[in-house]
């Protein structure tokens, strides 16, 4: 009887692909391994193995997959399940899932090899000008990669002339796999066997006496081992005996010295002991039983704890219960940035069971760690990660913390899967009966109304630690400064005051504008024509520190305009303000002081953030001007004043959560002051200072802005009232996408009549020279979401069948937070 295997590809096709295998291979293979597979006429993917059974397939005839990657499966069963849920809850492949979910490492890729046809002779004088290139190339090459033949042709697309070479009988092609994850090895050396009796040893030292340099390697390599008692690294021994790496080499070369390697992770954990975790305050040990209480009824409970009340200390001693009942911990942050802070103090408890995993790590080190997690090892029993950390193959999960779960940086938004990570933790929770801890000081609705509704537990603590008091809160009116013309550039009278007092004080500083670059328009003050992006429907932003004009859409950059392309008017003014004029002005205004910014323009590369989060906490930066990163659950010490730059442009955003978001940015990036002992203070700077929002941060009260939000959820059937998918079509003809999104909205409201809003093009309509127009499909609580999805699903299969729609791309976002 013929076996057969369904495999998953790394390809946004909605169905699994079958392949033959061999009965051994059949006893052999296993549900998760990897396994190398042909696929189109040339293409070799790696694939998961998904299922094995004896039905051919009937619609093509079975390839024979090509080679098996490994002995033990590399994503468990209750993973597999994950992906499922993950697939079909956000509407997208298992393919796609794949793909998030596996490091880079793991999915080898084919690359396609060209070499010369030797079996056949060719006359050149047949070739055009761009073959004969290549194939003078492989004259003096046994092979050649594509991209090595781009460069020699210099151009994009060298398909045509390898077609036309392989037509030509010239070249021949073919397909060579590699394997992507090399482990990373060590080199340790230590004295030859030959020399393990003290009498060689001293006729070693005395014909090593004419070497000093080698005789100094000999002699620091037995200090060394006498006082690690560890295996010796050929790097420690150069360093220790300042001898070169020549002359370690010439004593392994004369079989003095023998070397070998040791396969290492590449994150160390480099702390000595561990210390213990703190004591508990009243109110945190009052959380904590409430917590374990209501985990004995409910599987998921809400922590609501004010800003700086020390949630990460109760979460810490869930954490120890969990690994002293032998369970692995998932610890989900919403920002890297988080992760560099929160890493050292669940290290300095913890020691080595913390990993890492986020996608500053090289795909290398990320390999490492999924191995810890999927094997149990000790190495991998904590898991501190952002959004990917969820599709991790743990084995044995006990809790789930979420901390900050209102961030809506948990939501992946482009490529596929779009899956919110709190929501997703919850279900892998739920698979491994599991309890989940959803912390934030600022819970988002869906969240709190689900407490409200008796499906998660709720635990508050309304006290910050230390009993610190919660930071003033003033609101300063700009539109009446600007008239009483108190104003410096951007800063009131109010803010210079405060921050000369607390600079005196020998405090530090944080200052928040939600925008980077240095001002998001540039105008010509004579025919007003400002810059735009060519691609997108967005202005350009002006990047001082590159004398630069970018787009944050699609990053294209051209350099800063000196006349207007419009008029000519060397006339030019720049409106708005970002992070990189505050900067600039904050030196201007206090230049005696050390200022520095974090946005996403400082913080590039893996250690990005380090170091900006270690100078502030080192207080080596009085000042640090900063966009929503500065947001996220960071805890500093010395920080006694917060000004919040302009808090309007927040609230003014075309979006049903705006004044939600508003509420969670300014009082999360309020909670970075006063940490300690004294109370923080926080300005506000604002043209409304009677908006609502602005009033309930002032006072601190969330419930009302929680009422007052509901209420209007209610009203206009928004979540978490109603469910919302979100369908958005793109295309580069705007007729085109303009006609696809009437047919579809209108094949729509048959089915859902008036629960469907649009088609409507988004504030920004044009991005990457791709035109959006979106529709919103409102799903009452009443109505089965999967009966919906399927009847979305049977639509979309329809529109894909009509030809002229069939390169309108279509992305479906479930629940779009």
């Amino acid at each position: 009887m013929p076996n057969f295997t369904d495999i998953i590809l790394p390809i946004p096709l909605p169905k699994l692909f079958t392949y033959s295998i061999t009965v051994l291979e059949s006893k052999f293979l296993k549900k998760g391994m990897r396994v190398a597979v042909p696929f189109g006429k040339s293409k070799v993917y790696t694939g998961i193995v998904f299922s094995i059974h004896e039905d051919a397939p009937t619609a093509y005839e079975a390839k024979e997959i090509q080679q098996i990657l490994d002995e033990q499966p590399v994503v468990n069963e209750k993973q597999l399940a994950l992906w499922q849920w993950v697939a079909s809850y956000y509407m997208c492949t298992l393919g796609d899932v794949m793909r998030a979910a596996l490091p880079s490492a793991f999915i080898l890729e084919s690359e396609t090899v060209i070499s010369k046809n030797i079996v056949k002779a060719i006359d050149e004088s047949i070739l055009k000008d761009d073959e004969f290139l290549v194939y003078e190339a492989l004259n003096h090459q046994s092979s050649l990669k594509i991209h090595d033949i781009s460069n020699i042709l210099d151009k994009k697309n060298v398909l045509p002339v390898i077609k036309r070479l392989i037509e030509k009988e010239a070249i021949s092609v073919e397909e060579e796999i590699y394997e992507k994850y090399k482990p990373k090895l060590v080199r340790y050396v230590k004295l030859h066997s030959h020399f393990s009796t003290e009498k060689a040893l001293h006729g070693l030292l005395d014909e090593l006496s004419r070497a000093p340099k080698q005789r100094e390697v000999v002699l620091t390599l037995f200090s060394i081992s006498a006082k690690t008692k560890k295996p010796v690294k050929v790097s420690d021994l150069s360093n220790e005996s300042g001898a070169s790496s020549a002359v370690i080499k010439s004593l392994i070369d004369k079989d003095v010295l023998e070397e070998y390697h040791i396969q290492t992770d590449r994150v160390q954990y480099s702390g000595e002991e561990t210390e213990d975790s703190k004591q508990l305050n009243n109110y945190q040990k009052t959380a904590l039983v409430e917590i374990k209480e209501s985990f004995k009824k409910q599987n998921i409970t809400l922590l609501h704890g004010v800003t700086s009340s020390g949630k990460t200390e109760v979460y810490v001693k869930l954490i120890e219960d969990a690994i002293n009942q032998g369970k692995q911990v998932l610890y989900l942050l919403p920002e890297i940035a988080l992760t560099t802070q929160l890493v050292v103090r669940l290290q300095n408890y913890f020691g080595e069971k913390v990993a890492v995993f986020h996608s500053k790590y090289s795909s290398h080190e990320r390999v490492e760690v999924w191995s810890h997690v999927l094997n149990n090892s000790e190495r991998g029993q904590i898991v501190l990660g952002a959004r990917s950390s969820v599709l991790l193959p743990f084995n044995n999960l006990g809790l789930v913390i979420v901390d900050e779960e209102h961030e809506q940086s948990f939501k992946q938004f482009d490529p596929a899967p779009r899956y919110h990570a709190r929501d997703t933790a919850v279900v892998l929770a739920n698979m491994y009966q599991a309890k989940t801890l959803l912390g934030s000081a600022t819970p988002s609705l869906e969240s709190y109304f689900n407490a409200k509704q008796n499906k998660y537990g709720f635990v508050e603590i309304t006290q910050r630690y230390n009993n610190v008091l919660m930071p003033e809160i003033e609101l300063v009116d700009i539109k009446d400064k600007h008239k009483r013309k108190l104003m410096k550039g951007h800063f009131s009278d109010r803010l210079i005051e405060e921050m000369t007092e607390t600079l005196k004080l020998g405090h530090q500083i944080i200052l928040f504008q939600n925008r980077r670059g240095f001002s998001p328009i540039v105008e010509c003050n004579t025919c007003g024509h400002s810059p735009q992006c060519p691609n997108c429907d967005v202005s350009l932003t002006y990047h001082k520190y590159r004398n630069q004009l970018r787009c944050h859409y699609c990053g294209y950059a051209t350099a800063m305009q000196i006349s207007c392309l419009a008029c000519g008017s060397q006339d030019l003014d720049s409106k708005g303000f970002g992070t990189e004029q505050i900067e600039n002005e904050v030196k201007s205004l206090f230049p005696n002081y050390n200022v520095a910014r974090m946005d996403l323009d400082t913080t590039r590369g893996k250690y990005g953030y380090e170091k900006i989060i270690t100078a502030l906490e080192q207080q080596e930066i009085d000042i640090l001007v900063g966009t929503q990163m500065l947001t996220k659950g960071l805890d500093f010490r010395n920080i006694k004043l917060v000004g919040i730059m302009n808090a309007d442009n927040m609230l003014n955003f075309p979006d049903f959560r705006a004044h939600e978001r508003s509420f969670q940015l300014m009082l999360q990036v309020s909670g970075r002051a006063g940490r300690t002992d004294e109370r923080g203070k926080v300005l506000i700077q604002t043209y409304n200072p009677y908006h609502n929002i602005l009033q309930q941060v002032s006072t601190n009260n969330y419930v009302a802005m929680y009422n007052e939000q509901m209420n209007d959820r209610y009203n206009y059937k928004y979540p978490p009232i109603y469910k919302q998918i979100k369908i958005t079509l793109k295309h580069k003809d705007f007729n085109r996408v303009e006609t696809a999104s009437i047919w579809l909205a209108k094949s729509l409201r048959q089915v859902f009549g008036d629960f469907v809003l649009g088609p409507e093009s988004p504030p920004v309509a044009r991005i990457r020279n791709q035109f959006h127009k979106n529709i919103l499909i409102k799903i009452p609580k009443k109505q089965s979401l999967l009966k919906t999805k399927e009847a979305i699903i049977k639509i979309n299969n329809s529109f894909q069948s009509i030809k002229d729609f069939r390169s309108v791309k279509i992305i479906l976002n479930v629940d779009n937070f």
